[in-house]
């Protein structure tokens, strides 16, 4: 276990200019001391095709700039959203976007709602359901618009 965490820390210590091109590969025995090789446990045979492998891997730094996808549902742990809606709500019909001062934005998918007065800035909740289902609501009174986050 021991030697499987010092692979590990070693490898993503590796700097990622190294990585950006496979021409670039220093092979570990030139990184790593002779002390740290012989901690590492690998044979000659394991450590050889260990360099192959690694020379051979996708550049960690076009990993590492790719940006991560935006869930699409925020965990049940994290509980109701509570925030202002940016600008004026009138209803709601399916592909209707919210602006949240927050920064969030939630597309209904489902519900249709026309109000009887345009509200203002309205203070909203956006509820979990069950299955991972978001429902936005802006009263108690009012029925609910199935929702779900887009950023």
């Amino acid at each position: 276990m021991k030697t499987r965490l010092l692979l590990a820390a070693t490898l993503l210590s590796l700097t990622p200019l190294a990585w950006s091109q496979q021409r670039d590969y220093v092979p570990l025995e030139q990184r790593l001391s002779a002390e740290q090789l012989q901690q590492v446990g690998l044979s000659a045979q394991q450590l050889q095709l260990l360099n192959r492998m690694l020379s051979q891997a996708a550049p960690i730094a076009a990993v590492a700039a790719s940006p991560a996808p935006a869930p699409m549902h925020i965990g049940l742990e994290e509980g109701p959203v509570h925030s202002r809606v940016q600008g004026e709500v009138a209803g709601w019909e399916p592909g209707t976007v919210f602006v949240l001062e927050n920064g969030q934005q939630w597309k209904v998918l489902k519900g249709q709602m026309r109000l009887r007065s345009t509200l203002q800035s309205p203070e909203i909740e956006v509820v979990p359901g069950i299955a991972g289902r978001w429902f936005l609501q802006v009263d108690e009174d009012l029925p609910k618009a199935r929702v779900y986050r887009i950023l």
